[in-house]
């Protein structure tokens, strides 16, 4: 009698050590949950063109001026949030509160050295660009037209003064970004003459308001032209290199990728799975040589793999039917998930397949435009680059780059179920910040990841040739990773990166020159493929093993997803602390 009295006692002092840690998580995730909410409203208000991109409309009418004093401004937020955050100890927030504690502390620690060490507002022109915005006012139905009109009239009000503020920032700017913005800029007056009459003509507008908003237009474009003009006449005897540099590239690599692997340790398991892919290349590339050549293997695994490749991705669509087949391949991609039943696809959420806007052209051919999170039920863009223009031989490269095979893994990673799926579930997360501040790493790692475990799930039919190119678009993940850091930090010449891609990762030259060109203008980015999906399979394997017969991979990929666009190392901890909670060690 007197054991079982002191097992009931420890029962009920557990128990009431449970109620007091609950009461004292609820104590600090109120005020916690209550400070987030201001902290959104106060970033809108400082980001107004960030809150536009993520549909909140509330300050569409705003155009911040990028001078010194909004750097000053941008810094003070920073800066007070960071003393905010301190007020609330991270101990005792629940999961979800602790993961979006680490976000707005990685934001604002981020944005901090951002302005005061990396300076790109001095060397990037590129930063400077006002169409997108004005484009997804006109081509968002948030608002009725007319509304819309009007927003767009107030915001072009700032356009003279920014690009004066823009001027005046540039000290040293690179070669590489003063041309990309000259480009895009220039790509961009598209939304203030065809979009804007388009949008005008099919308006209730009266014709005097018409008039005006056209004259203040025409002041619009005469600024962008003004500065396009200015960036091409610019003395610049000096240029900055666009090259980061090995200290810079290590702290945007922390902040922009938030891994638990430093730079140079992601370098070396990179350069690892490229020797690990050749290898299963070359043993698909013996077993299918006899089916495509009468010739003996030559000796030279590398050029076997190479030979066989090229041969095989002569089988590709027409110039003009590029999109055409990436549209008609989306329902087959839908069809199959549902057979397998790899993951819910919300049938309410559409797709659309477009041409890419001009202002987008010039870094990437394919990319995903999502809606945000405060409008979830907007459409999600699929952008597809053009090859109007382009010479004969450059179409026919880029169309063996994505070739039969290839176009469907790109359509798997950008559309279903990659970075559409993966946004429509981030949209849904219950955590805003999520939703807002979204991890690159593992939206960029989820879509890589999707590829192979569609693969892995019969997609394709198990041919070799499939899988061949599986591992080369691969590659082109892995690669990206060694190409990215030797060239901000190994100062990785241009012949030196196109051998790499073209010899070691078989990739066409339009392709490879097309890499090359987004090494030189964007920095870390490329890193997010690798990582992320390293990061994620090895997470689904750990947590296969511990679930054992239990484990689903519908349940865990939409439990995974349910967290929102957050960092891989948090989703983790905190789908492992819900399966396997530790139980209590209490001596009897």
């Amino acid at each position: 009698m007197k054991n079982i009295f002191g097992f009931l006692s420890l029962i009920l002092l557990f128990a009431c050590n449970n109620a007091e840690k609950k009461a004292v998580e609820t104590d600090v995730n109120k005020p916690f949950e209550e400070y987030k909410n201001n902290f959104i409203n106060e970033l809108w208000q400082t980001y107004p063109g960030w809150a536009l991109g993520v549909g909140k409309h509330d300050f569409d009418s705003i155009l911040v001026i990028p001078n010194e004093d909004t750097r000053k401004k941008e810094l003070a937020f920073a800066n007070n949030h960071l003393d905010s955050l301190k007020k609330h100890p991270i101990e005792g927030l629940s999961n979800n509160n602790k993961t979006d504690y680490y976000l707005i502390e990685n934001l604002l620690k981020g944005s901090i050295w951002s302005t005061t060490e990396l300076k790109s507002h001095e060397w990037n022109p590129s930063n400077y660009n006002v169409s997108e915005a004005f484009s997804i006012i006109l081509s968002t139905e948030f608002d009725n037209l007319e509304n819309r009109l009007d927003i767009f009239y107030k915001r072009m009000a700032n356009i003279p003064a920014y690009f004066e503020a823009a001027k005046q920032n540039i000290k040293n700017p690179t070669v590489e970004h003063t041309q990309l913005a000259i480009a895009q800029n220039l790509g961009g007056l598209a939304v203030f003459e065809t979009e804007l009459e388009d949008a005008l003509a099919k308006s209730k507008l009266d014709e005097n308001t018409k008039t005006e908003l056209l004259k203040r237009a025409d002041q619009s474009i005469a600024a962008v032209k003004d500065y396009t003009d200015w960036l091409k006449n610019l003395k610049n005897d000096n240029p900055r290199s666009f090259r980061l540099g090995k200290e810079l590239y290590a702290k945007k690599f922390e902040f922009d990728i938030q891994s638990g692997n430093t730079v140079e340790e992601i370098y070396q398991k990179a350069l690892k799975s490229k020797a690990e892919l050749h290898l299963k290349m070359a043993e698909i590339t013996h077993n299918l040589w006899n089916k495509y050549f009468k010739q003996p293997v030559p000796t030279d695994t590398l050029q076997a793999i190479k030979m066989l490749i090229d041969k095989i991705s002569t089988k590709h669509v027409h110039p003009d039917s590029f999109q055409t087949a990436i549209e008609q391949q989306i329902p087959v991609l839908v069809d199959f998930i549902k057979q397998k039943d790899l993951i819910y696809i919300d049938p309410s959420k559409p797709l659309v397949v477009r041409k890419e806007p001009a202002y987008m052209a010039g870094v990437a051919g394919a990319s995903i435009s999502s809606p945000g999170p405060y409008e979830k039920n907007g459409n999600t863009y699929y952008n597809v680059g053009s090859m109007e223009g382009w010479p004969k031989e450059q179409a026919e490269s880029y169309l063996r780059e994505y070739n039969h095979y290839i176009l469907q893994i790109l359509n798997i990673h950008e559309a279903i179920p990659g970075h559409y799926t993966q946004l429509v579930y981030s949209n849904q997360s219950p955590s805003l910040i999520k939703a807002i501040l979204g991890n690159g790493t593992m939206i960029e790692g989820w879509a890589v990841y999707t590829e192979l475990m569609m693969l892995e799930n019969g997609y394709g039919n198990n041919e070799p040739e499939m899988w061949l190119m599986y591992y080369k678009w691969n590659l082109r993940t892995v690669c990206n990773t060694i190409l990215d850091y030797s060239v901000h930090v190994n100062n990785f010449t241009k012949e030196e990166a196109i051998h790499l891609l073209v010899n070691e990762a078989f990739q066409q030259t339009a392709e490879a020159e097309g890499k090359w060109k987004r090494a030189t203008l964007t920095q870390v980015q490329l890193c997010s493929y690798f990582t992320g999906f390293k990061e994620i399979y090895e997470f689904r394997e750990e947590y296969k093993a511990l679930k054992g017969k239990e484990f689903d991979l519908k349940k865990f990929h939409e439990k995974f997803l349910s967290y929102g666009s957050a960092p891989v190392k948090h989703i983790r901890e905190m789908m492992l602390g819900e399966a396997s909670p530790t139980p209590p060690k209490e001596e009897l």
